[in-house]
């Protein structure tokens, strides 16, 4: 259990009756046993509030639940999944970009290529991490490590955890769609078997640079879009105000299809991941054992394949998505 410090909106009262239960238990373990039956029935209330928050969540909730702060990270997954990690910086261009962290490390007794997309905590942190936004030099130090991966016949798995690639102007003078790009040609074409997992908020070319694999999972409360809500129904209803604004931005999160459950309906993802009740935020060391089984499970279906095979199907894979009939 973490301690929730940045509740949502319609998580606050319950993660207050949590915290007043979490007191009322000490106090009864320091003695005051005449508080036991009030424990249970509060107990009761918490768990039935739980149950009615967490039990029925919109699409733009798990949105919001794919953004939320205190859910794990990158750099969280990997020190909980992993072990021996080195991280490796920079894309020999230009400079190392935050927002983006790699390197080698040990998946029990495998090596293996991690990156992924890091956001920040505390405010220091996000800035310096561009809220996990990478620009060009972060793509280009993934593209690097992709290849130093395959040059050593290491299994690569990528977090995808962002908003989207950075929209200032600098990145796009620096080239930031041509590195999108040259991650996707690359990923296509490696020969060792490479899975991303959607950790967070997955969203536009920041997420899809990490994305083209062999397999692609989720978390239960990730999402995985083109277009974010928020941007959409800034699009689409330019005009409205706040008020009708909101209601337009859960509108937008559900006909984007971007949960887990519609994407793996869909045939875009190959697995859901199963969070602690309430989302990953609750438990980190919950998520990060469940999500360790399931890459255990595809890295070693992936790892008897052939080379040819692996390209071949990473092929069929992305040639099925968007098929429909009228």
């Amino acid at each position: 259990m973490v301690n929730i410090t940045n509740p949502l909106e319609f998580e606050r009262e319950l993660v207050v009756q949590e915290t007043e239960l979490e007191e009322l238990k000490v106090k009864i373990e320091n003695g005051e046993l005449s508080l036991r039956d009030e424990y249970d029935r509060r107990e009761k209330r918490v768990k039935k509030l739980r149950q009615d928050i967490y039990g029925k969540l919109t699409p733009y909730q798990r949105v919001q639940l794919s953004r939320h702060f205190d859910r794990p990270f990158t750099l969280d997954l990997i020190g909980r999944i992993f072990t021996g990690f080195v991280e490796l910086h920079g894309d020999r261009l230009y400079r190392d970009d935050p927002a983006i962290v790699g390197g080698t490390a040990c998946f029990g007794d495998m090596p293996v290529m991690v990156i992924g997309h890091q956001r920040g905590r505390s405010t220091l942190e996000r800035v310096e991490r561009n809220f996990g936004m990478p620009q060009p030099e972060g793509y280009r130090k993934a593209k690097r490590l992709f290849h130093l991966g395959e040059k050593f016949g290491l299994p690569i798995i990528c977090f995808i955890d962002t908003q989207g690639a950075y929209p200032g102007v600098e990145a796009e003078e620096r080239g930031q769609a041509e590195a999108i790009a040259r991650n996707l040609l690359v990923l296509s074409e490696l020969e060792v078997p490479v899975i991303s997992v959607v950790i967070g908020e997955g969203g536009s070319g920041g997420a899809l640079a990490l994305g083209l694999t062999d397999r692609i999972l989720m978390l239960e409360n990730a999402c995985y879009s083109v277009i974010s809500p928020e941007a959409c129904a800034s699009i689409l209803w330019r005009d409205l105000k706040e008020p009708e604004m909101v209601e337009k931005r859960a509108y937008a999160a559900e006909m984007l299809q971007l949960t887990a459950e519609n994407l793996d309906r869909l045939g875009v993802i190959d697995e859901i991941v199963k969070e602690p009740f309430g989302g990953a935020h609750w438990s980190h060391q919950e998520t990060a054992a469940n999500l360790s089984k399931a890459l255990h499970k595809h890295l070693g279906e992936l790892e008897v394949l052939t080379k040819e095979e692996l390209l071949n199907r990473r092929y069929e894979k992305f040639r099925r998505i968007g098929v429909f009939t009228e």
